[in-house]
């Protein structure tokens, strides 16, 4: 695993975390500009086992032992009223094994809204799955106060955090919502349009992972 080109300095290394090679393929086709050091884009693979074995042996080696880990990619939105493009960061990721609170919030939806000027962000509890969530099941999650679900950013900061303290965030756009569920990310509008927000979120990664001035231990 190499690092991207980018300016070396004092901060921790940033590790991005996503599932699908689609995921990917956004998030590294993305302006390299404003890095602050070495960064990575890892594709885990689908489900929070292949999430968590991958971030584990990723946090493994050098340089990435101490990196900020940030998990992204797509997620379905909980919410009545959500669009696909709509950006989730989450303040907390939940699964059946606790709660893993997030690191600079605020910061994060602040960068965000700078870099995606008119892109609507949700801020809340992003919850974990082990399967795809539609219908009757996505309104049973939203009755627990989760505003969206993905199957792998829960398993992904839980294993972060095991690995060693370090800041950890979960950043989402979401694909499909209650009124607007594909089958297919990329055969519809709403696949392209998250995968061009994906596309465009890197800077914002870059200045919340600046402003944490984070020194290497």
């Amino acid at each position: 695993m190499r690092p991207e080109p980018g300016p070396t300095g004092s901060a921790a290394p940033l590790l991005i975390a996503c599932a699908l090679g689609i995921e990917q393929l956004a998030l590294r086709s993305g302006g390299r500009d404003g890095a602050s050091g070495p960064f990575t884009v890892v594709r885990t693979g689908m489900g929070p086992a292949h999430a968590g074995r991958a971030v584990s042996r990723s946090l493994g080696r050098e340089p990435w032992r101490d990196a900020v880990v940030i998990a992204s990619g797509f997620c379905a939105g909980l919410a009545l009223g959500m669009h696909p493009g709509d950006l989730i960061v989450a303040d907390e990721t939940r699964d059946p094994e606790g709660t893993t609170p997030c690191t600079g919030t605020e910061l994060l939806v602040q960068a965000l809204s700078r870099t995606l000027p008119g892109r609507t962000v949700h801020t809340g509890p992003l919850t974990g799955s082990d399967h795809v969530v539609r219908g009757q099941e996505r309104a049973e999650l939203r009755a627990t106060g989760a505003i969206a679900v993905d199957m792998e950013s829960a398993a992904t900061l839980r294993t972060a955090l095991t690995a060693g303290p370090r800041p950890v965030a979960a950043v989402r756009v979401v694909v499909d919502a209650p009124e607007h569920e594909l089958v297919r990310i990329g055969t519809v509008r709403g696949g392209i349009s998250a995968f061009r927000v994906l596309r465009a979120v890197l800077p914002a990664f870059f200045e919340w992972h600046r402003s944490l001035l984070l020194p290497r231990r």
